[in-house]
């Protein structure tokens, strides 16, 4: 049987060229299964069930390593499986040295797994690079000033009061945050921001 894997990385992404491949090179559409999900990790609904219903000398095309995973030791973990454990065969349509069913003397072998290796290190250092991108790009924009996260909710119409009556030891943190309708944690914690920002 002649199986195709397609994966990208996120929902609104577009997976047509990666299908547009697969029915190139035969691939029937029943035979097509498709992950929209990161590819950090092999825990994919759809790549699992393709797992568990290929066979000894199956064949699986793939458009590109990095449409397999993004994780260099856990790519290498699953070519290996699939290819020693599995017995199926691998065709990487980017990259035709990839292809397993091709040299299967020591020598095929040996420069598959190097080529498998450099690419899989390529995947996963592009995948360093955009945490790192991303990591940048929150950095500048916090330091231009920009919040993330929920605003603040506003305070109470009764804090003032209700923290002057607390502050004067007239009632206790808890009848504080009961009479501001929050939790003590969050009385306590708003009570002392409020108290630093000197608005009383």
């Amino acid at each position: 049987m002649v199986y195709g894997y397609v994966r990208v990385s996120a929902k609104d992404q577009n997976e047509d060229r990666q299908i547009i491949a697969m029915r190139e090179v035969g691939v029937s559409e029943k035979n097509i299964y498709m992950d929209k999900q990161s590819g950090k990790d092999f825990k994919r609904k759809q790549y699992k069930r393709l797992v568990r219903k290929m066979k000894k000398d199956d064949l699986l095309y793939i458009k590109s390593i990095d449409r397999l995973g993004r994780n260099y030791e856990e790519i290498i973990k699953q070519w290996r499986y699939l290819t020693k454990e599995k017995r199926i065969d691998i065709i990487v349509l980017d990259m035709p040295l990839l292809d397993t069913r091709r040299g299967k003397d020591l020598m095929g072998t040996f420069l598959s797994d190097i080529v498998l290796q450099v690419l899989s290190f390529v995947a996963e250092n592009e995948r360093s690079n955009i945490r790192q991108r991303q990591a940048e790009g929150i950095a500048a924009a916090k330091a231009r000033g920009v919040k993330f996260g929920r605003p603040p909710k506003p305070l109470p119409e009764n804090f003032h009061t209700v923290y002057q009556r607390w502050k004067n030891g007239k009632i206790t943190g808890t009848r504080a945050a009961e009479e501001c309708n929050m939790p003590i944690t969050t009385f306590r914690y708003k009570a002392d921001i409020y108290e630093k920002t000197n608005f009383l």
